[in-house]
């Protein structure tokens, strides 16, 4: 009989151990998931810090290509792309225009410096200046119809504005006129 108390006793203890054992090892589970948790969800928070960065980083850089898009948007255009001024005059545009076509007339590329000037005077139209460069641009063409007809707007503005002043442009205009003998043409 002692051996079976015994045997009771044993199993009894056993099971006192088994049952406080489960508490226990639920709780030392929970501590392992309490410490293991915050680690992953820290390189989770890494992870997710790096991506945000990286889109931040290529937002800065688009908006930095942006930016110096916007600001040579005028210097790249091509010849006969622009639109006429409403009412005014856009020197910017004029002045980078011009700037181009003299440089293509000066290599001889005497289309594409028309195509230039040609856009300069769109931005400003009835400008003396910009009326001497297409004719110009257009008596190297070989076309002097067009040539003698963008003179002769250019020498004939003072009357059009009632303007007591010549401008180096209009006295240009006048020159060419009598080089091209344009008082025998239409």
């Amino acid at each position: 009989m002692m051996a079976m108390r015994h045997k009771s006793s044993a199993q009894t203890i056993s099971t006192s151990a088994t049952n406080l054992a489960r508490p226990v090892l639920a709780l030392i589970a929970l501590g392992t998931l309490a410490l293991i948790a915050p680690g992953c969800m820290s390189d989770q928070m890494d992870a997710t810090n790096k991506l945000v960065q990286q889109q931040q980083e290529q937002l800065e850089h688009q908006q930095q290509e942006l930016e110096a898009l916007q600001s040579n948007q005028n210097q790249n255009y091509t010849p006969g792309a622009a639109t006429p001024a409403h009412g005014g005059c856009d020197k910017e545009l004029e002045g980078i225009a011009t700037k181009r076509g003299g440089e293509r007339f000066a290599a001889g590329d005497f289309n594409k410096a028309l195509g230039y000037y040609q856009d300069a005077l769109m931005a400003c139209p009835n400008d003396d200046q910009g009326e001497v460069n297409v004719a110009r641009t257009y008596e190297a063409l070989g076309n002097k119809v067009e040539a003698i007809n963008y003179y002769r707007k250019a020498a004939d503005t003072d009357s059009d504005t009632n303007s007591a002043t010549v401008s180096d442009a209009q006295d240009e205009a006048k020159a060419a006129l009598l080089r091209l003998q344009a008082s025998r043409m239409p």
